[in-house]
């Protein structure tokens, strides 16, 4: 009898957080729901093939225990050995002040502690890649960061996020300048940022991607919100198979013209008046796990994007790896 094919898994690095939003809609109370990580792990379990799982490496607080373990247990592809990791901190919650659709600015409470490596390495065994989103800024350091990449050899994808963010003693999020960027990007493969957080990290975006793709990523991304995304691409990438070969210096994908170009939003976008949260998060979930199902970076940019215009149209997290797969209708 032939044995079942293994299923492949996707890690996923993050944090759960309880969110508070003030602005989305300025008829209505604060919204409270599920944000942070649950927006990524919705937008990876819409968009992974039937052949993998998802394994989330995640903490949460002992008082939001059980509303992690039930947010999980309605994702399809979660892997039947996963669970949220439960520690004895109050769970991380955001209140969101929107001034506009795109901006708004975050008060940080709560304190889930980020990864140490001796914690983190026996959880990596058996992944097939990575996906790392700093919602918090605090799950890795530089030195874990380090050491991950130095030992786990899978493709690393990492939303820099809120590595750029500090916070005041009033849980106030401000930016604030990224110090050893070259050696952030040294840990992952293909990094994702937004215009913000760009600026907080190089003067201008070729002057990043000179930085990123000197330091060995293959595929810087820069987010625009309603305006798409700038790619730059490291000679020879093209699909997640591609970053095997890189690692070898002497592959000929080694040589030839780094690639950059804007790619617009899809014709079909969200109406006006929807909930940008997330859309970042949904964004990148999508590119990296269409990447791993075997996508050139095109078709899987094109899927991201489309992605990213249904979650406008979705109110939070709860429910929306249904809406991203079609599979419930917009109330």
């Amino acid at each position: 009898m032939t044995a079942p094919a293994r299923r492949r898994r996707l890690g996923v690095i993050g944090t759960f957080v309880w969110d508070v939003i003030h602005g989305r809609d300025t008829r209505r109370a604060p919204i409270e729901e599920w944000g942070g990580i649950t927006y990524a792990l919705s937008a990876c379990d819409a968009a992974l093939p039937d052949d993998w799982d998802l394994v989330p490496l995640v903490k949460v607080g002992d008082d939001l225990a059980p509303q992690a373990r039930e947010f999980l247990r309605s994702l399809r592809h979660v892997a039947p050995d996963a669970q949220p990791i439960e520690v004895p901190y109050r769970n991380n919650r955001v209140e969101l002040f929107y001034r506009d659709a795109e901006r708004r600015s975050e008060v940080l409470t709560g304190g889930v502690p980020g990864w140490s490596w001796a914690g983190l390495k026996p959880l990596l065994k058996d992944l097939d890649a990575l996906y790392v989103n700093l919602i918090s800024g605090f799950e890795l350091d530089l030195e874990t960061a380090q050491l991950l990449r130095q030992h786990y050899r899978g493709p690393i994808y990492c939303d820099l996020h809120s590595l750029v963010l500090a916070v005041q003693a009033d849980g106030l999020r401000t930016y604030q300048p990224l110090a050893d960027v070259a050696a952030w990007c040294r840990c992952f493969d293909i990094v994702q940022v937004n215009e913000d957080e760009l600026a907080m990290m190089a003067p201008d975006g070729m002057a990043l991607a000179a930085m990123a793709l000197g330091a060995g990523v293959q595929n810087l991304v820069v987010t625009l919100g309603a305006r798409g995304v700038v790619y730059f691409a490291a000679p020879g990438f093209e699909q997640l198979a591609d970053v095997t070969v890189s690692r070898h210096a002497t592959a000929p994908s080694a040589f030839g013209a780094v690639r950059t170009a804007l790619v617009p939003p899809s014709l079909a976008q969200a109406p006006d008046g929807g909930d940008p949260t997330g859309c970042g998060d949904v964004w990148g979930a999508t590119y990296f796990s269409r990447l791993v199902a075997g996508d050139i970076m095109s078709v899987a940019m094109q899927r991201a994007l489309s992605a990213a215009a249904r979650n406008v149209e979705h109110r939070g997290a709860t429910g929306l790896a249904h809406y991203l797969r079609g599979e419930l209708h917009r109330s």
